[in-house]
């Protein structure tokens, strides 16, 4: 029961217009009124998305007075932000107006997140997945008439998402419908279409786009302030944030340096790389995942450092439908689970491993995701204490914003505001799991590098959107002080161009959390467990925000 009507009346507005106007959202929410649909990005669509923002906001502002519940008012703020962001957004050149892979990616998950789980009956997935497909041609053409320029390295990336897109839409096609039986020839004929819709696509980015690429990829500082304080709700400036990160990684980087010898190693990358050697067989690969996720929420409990909800995980191999083309997408190992949907357990996709499979080819695999990449990364960080238990807690939360702004769509969480508690928390979550012994001491080891890469994104971020550095320095200083593989270092800046002020908020998140903490400790009757439950309450809303109500609510 609300005591704000009005209000009320106006976030059910809200939410219909996002999933109305960003259907492959609303498919990986759960809310599947619109899984026919793919988005309308025409010169028409646009405008359209524009003067929806303009409009509610507008409404927003007009509304009576009323007292609004605590979950209320973080929601009106939050509804706010994200309005005048998605302004920002839509008349920026970062998006829609000058980004290609807007479009691969809404073209490519449109599809793929219909089958990503059986949210719905599987008839009703192949109509709806037949009509995205139908659907293609027209948005990939609203990319060719919309883009006049875009950055090198975007159109690049867009053409490796149309390699996945045809490697989808051609032979992963083929293998979904013997996976699941489809006999619909309609489905294969869709899928032809968007197959010559991507290779239509292709060619223009490689010739047209490509020969008016740019190195333009910075947002600006004033973009990147609205980011912060109406995105983030953090009072600080991108400068600070740059004073912070570079403090932190340099700590860091000495912890590294310094701890090296106790590793039997001179400088750390030999220390880390000892941890490839220590792999699961292939015969116990995918038992492994299980055993650790067991073994984590026992540590967990035995520490009482949450309460830990029965929302079970499976790990199971990447479907065969999707292997050729995940290389070239952002097709993640855990989604979010769709809040709307209430499944009873989850699929994690997994590297496979597969029995015929050669044996060079088997311990590669083995070597890459070895014990510590599927305990600090599979399990703690993603399917374990951090986003799974996350999202668990968010999607029972009061804010109806911080129930889904954190879900993973085509190329980023639904909404820019659950990013600090999210990627806080799961960072968090596996720098506690070490506090409380979960990790042998290489591990822990190896947490002090991803704090230093951590730190060094939020650096990238501030950096490269403010100008003060190009992106081949973004990819310059990941490979040679982060010791990223050169083309994972390429790759990681590319993304932070694409994605002003998301790269920080792991640092930002993180950090805040432990700030909480230590201040709420120091409070008589302080209890751990207590702590987080209540913080993973409010669901992926900022942790600024969080923290201001617990910080109110500590004092009464």
């Amino acid at each position: 029961m609300t005591n704000a009507p009005a209000f009320t009346t106006w976030l059910d507005d809200f939410f219909a217009s996002y999933y109305r106007l960003r259907p492959v959202n609303a498919t990986f929410i759960g809310a599947h009124a619109h899984d026919e649909r793919l988005p309308d990005y025409s010169e028409r669509g646009l405008a359209e998305m524009q003067a929806d923002a303009a409009g509610q906001l507008a409404r927003l502002a007009a509304l009576p007075a009323e007292p609004l519940a605590p979950a209320e008012a973080i929601d009106r703020q939050l509804a706010a932000g994200f309005l005048e962001i998605q302004r920002w957004e839509l008349g920026s050149a970062h998006f829609q107006r000058g980004n290609p892979c807007a479009y691969t990616g809404e073209a490519t998950f449109g599809v793929i997140g219909l089958f990503r789980r059986p949210a719905t009956p599987l008839a009703a997935r192949v109509e709806a997945a037949t009509r995205r497909m139908e659907g293609i041609p027209a948005l990939l053409a609203q990319a060719q008439a919309n883009l006049r320029a875009a950055p090198a390295a975007w159109v690049d990336k867009a053409i490796d998402e149309c390699a996945g897109g045809l490697a989808f839409f051609g032979a992963g096609v083929d293998q979904l419908i013997i996976d699941h039986g489809i006999a619909a020839p309609s489905f294969r004929a869709a899928a032809d279409r968007a197959l010559a819709a991507f290779g239509q696509l292709r060619g223009f980015l490689d010739t047209d786009l490509r020969r008016r690429a740019t190195e333009q990829y910075a947002c600006g500082e004033a973009a990147l302030d609205l980011l912060l304080r109406r995105g983030h709700c953090v009072s600080i400036a991108a400068a600070d944030v740059e004073d912070y990160a570079w403090e932190q990684f340099g700590q860091a980087a000495a912890a590294l340096a310094t701890g090296a010898p106790d590793f039997g190693a001179k400088a750390w990358p030999d220390a880390l790389a000892k941890l490839a050697d220590l792999h699961p067989s292939a015969d116990g690969y995918y038992a492994r995942y299980g055993e650790v996720w067991e073994a984590c929420r026992a540590s967990a409990e035995a520490n009482a450092l949450v309460t830990w909800p029965d929302f079970p995980i499976r790990y199971v191999p990447q479907p065969a439908w999707a292997r050729a083309a995940a290389p070239h997408l952002y097709f993640l190992f855990y989604h979010a689970p769709a809040p709307l949907d209430k499944l009873p357990d989850h699929e994690y996709l997994v590297t496979p491993i597969e029995p015929g499979m050669p044996a060079e080819e088997q311990e590669r695999r083995l070597r890459a995701t070895n014990d510590s990449v599927i305990k600090l990364n599979h399990v703690v960080h993603h399917g374990a204490l951090g986003h799974h238990v996350q999202n668990w807690h968010a999607a029972r939360a009061a804010s109806r914003i911080g129930q889904v702004a954190a879900v993973d769509c085509a190329a980023r969480v639904a909404m820019f505001c659950g990013g600090t508690m999210a990627e806080g928390w799961a960072c968090y979550a596996t720098e506690l799991m070490g506090e409380f012994g979960f990790l042998t001491p290489l591990e822990r080891f190896a947490e002090q590098h991803a704090r230093m890469r951590m730190a060094a994104r939020a650096l990238v971020d501030v950096r490269l959107h403010t100008g003060a550095i190009t992106l081949d320095q973004a990819a310059a200083f990941y490979h040679e002080r982060v010791g990223m593989p050169a083309a994972a270092a390429r790759g990681e800046a590319v993304k932070n161009s694409m994605y002003p002020g998301t790269a920080l908020m792991y640092l930002v998140g993180t950090d805040a959390i432990h700030g909480l903490r230590r201040e709420l400790a120091e409070r008589p009757g302080f209890e751990l467990r207590a702590f987080h439950d209540q913080l993973l309450s409010f669901g992926s809303v900022p942790v600024a925000l969080a923290a201001t109500a617990m910080r109110a609510a500590a004092a009464e």
